[in-house]
């Protein structure tokens, strides 16, 4: 049992990381793509340091962004539209994100074609499928209506995964990892391939299992991730957007009907890697609602 004054501390930082994706979320509207988000972030932590003396670990959630739901632990479906080459990876990735205290993920019948990899609402889609020279290994689609995570897809693309490069445990453990936990709210933790790994999937890195450097793996969630899942849902909704499939079938819902399947669908670059090319995206429905696509590129 933690002391007293501990479990004060605690619970202070928690109130601040919680105030502060709140704070970022509510002037994100008010700063251009040169002031970014992360910029915010490194700001506004330091003020917490300084202001209370308390050690910050990393913020990584994209906005404030969520799965709507009415209680914790919640569970999300992951719809299984990967070929058997897949299979063992997801129900690792699955198992690995089942540790969070707030979420459990299940894995279920796929619902859509992998190769077009259609999303349905209230659930993830997981596919795989040879999407041909895209210059992606991987890809997380979000749409969202307000705040609220509605329905999403992580697409591997064996096109690469087939090659001797790719085709390792490390590969496929860290970018099917990361996609599905961009489909929870979460961001990377770090953003840079060459240094040293941080032992997350939601690392960027060239040496996904350590083995070249003699470094930590990053196949794996970390402690941050499961922390941060916890202040992402920290607090409750009146109504939940988690298994809801609305009328007409998967993959048809009130959002408007787009496109988003070629990256001349996926609008406007927030984000760029350090190779400089664009890792997030974003493209706006209208009315509040829209579609946010992260992308992990070939080496």
């Amino acid at each position: 049992m933690l002391d007293e004054p501990v479990q004060s501390d605690i619970m202070q930082l928690l109130v601040e990381f919680t105030f502060l994706n709140y704070f970022l979320f509510m002037i994100k509207p008010f700063f251009t793509d040169r002031f970014s988000r992360r910029s915010l972030v490194a700001v506004f932590s330091m003020i917490i340091v300084l202001g209370s003396g308390t050690a910050v670990y990393a913020i990584h959630s994209w906005g404030s962004y969520h799965w709507a739901r009415t209680s914790n632990p919640f569970t999300l479906k992951l719809g299984d539209n990967v070929s058997s080459a897949w299979d063992s990876y997801l129900g690792t990735t699955s198992s690995d994100w089942s540790v969070s205290s707030v979420l459990d993920t299940t894995i279920v019948t796929g619902g859509t074609n992998p190769k077009r990899c259609g999303a349905t609402n209230g659930r993830v889609e997981v596919c795989s499928a040879k999407y041909g020279n895209t210059g992606w290994l991987g890809l997380a689609q979000i749409w969202v209506s307000g705040n609220h995570i509605v329905r999403a897809v992580s697409k591997m693309n064996d096109t690469y995964f087939t090659t001797a490069k790719y085709n390792t445990p490390g590969w496929r453990n860290l970018v099917l990892c990361q996609e599905i936990g961009h489909t929870f709210g979460l961001d990377h933790q770090d953003e840079i391939f060459g240094n040293t790994n941080l032992g997350t999937c939601m690392d960027y890195t060239d040496d996904p299992d350590g083995t070249i450097r003699d470094q930590l793996s990053n196949e794996h969630p970390n402690a941050h991730d499961y922390d941060e899942l916890e202040l992402i849902y920290a607090h409750l909704d009146d109504s939940t957007t988690v298994g809801q499939e609305a009328p007409g079938g998967p993959g048809k819902s009130g959002l408007v009907a787009v496109d988003v399947s070629e990256p001349g669908d996926w609008g406007q670059v927030l984000r760029r890697d350090d190779n400089d090319r664009p890792s997030l995206y974003e493209r706006d429905l209208g009315r509040g609602e829209k579609v946010f696509t992260f992308v992990f590129w070939t080496k």
